[in-house]
């Protein structure tokens, strides 16, 4: 049995335009650390050639309950820029990347409410035959993370989508140590920040959706 991390070709960039991909990143966030992996996600995209949109769900939590939270209250008054998803985000791209807190070990209530939403599209079919991908957060080390993923990707199959994670096939794989996607602890009341083992481990899921979405649209 070997222990050596397998490696992957570096994405390249595409030139020919005829080669773009569109991805959208859907997320919803709290107090923010979500929020930075959802930003890693969409910057990683972008550098590997991809049209993207970053989309925040909206919000159903009473602003009585967010105002009750400092970090809570100033992370959405620092993102309220950010668009809020709607059914077209995932109809104009050829892959979506969702992200979502933990709760009790599956997606928030703002994220599966958008889930819920999508009904008409599925209905006609519009939701199959893309990529998708998750990544999440949990204040303790796998508090959810996994149960929560493999919760998103119940949704992908009944899309009818291709799902494509991340598995251990990057070393920075190894390093956080999550085959389902993208995953996070951040410590109690959110004492630890996104790191380089988490952004890292980010980057190497968007190249891969990015590069798995290409061979699916242009094959």
């Amino acid at each position: 049995m070997t222990t050596a991390a397998p490696t992957e070709a570096p994405t390249a960039v595409p030139t020919d335009p005829s080669l773009a991909v569109n991805v959208a990143v859907i997320y919803y966030s709290a107090t923010g650390h979500v929020t930075e992996i959802a930003r890693e996600i969409a910057e990683t995209a972008e550098k590997a050639g991809a049209e993207v949109r970053l989309r925040k769900v909206a919000e159903l939590a009473q602003q009585s309950a967010i105002d009750a939270n400092p970090v809570w209250a100033r992370h959405a008054a620092e993102t309220a820029a950010i668009p809020v998803a709607t059914p077209d985000d995932l109809l104009w791209a050829d892959a979506v990347l969702f992200g979502s807190p933990t709760r009790f070990g599956n997606v928030s209530a703002q994220l599966k409410q958008f889930l819920d939403s999508l009904g008409p599209a599925w209905s006609q079919g519009l939701l199959a035959d893309k990529v998708y991908g998750g990544f999440t957060s949990t204040a303790s080390p796998h508090g959810g993370q996994e149960s929560t993923l493999l919760a998103l990707t119940a949704s992908f199959h009944h899309f009818g989508g291709i799902v494509v994670a991340p598995g251990y096939t990057h070393p920075d794989k190894f390093t956080d140590g999550n085959p389902y996607g993208t995953a996070h602890w951040s410590g109690g009341k959110g004492s630890r920040p996104v790191d380089d083992t988490t952004r890292n481990a980010a980057r190497a899921q968007a190249e891969r959706v990015v590069r798995f979405a290409r061979a699916v649209k242009h094959a």
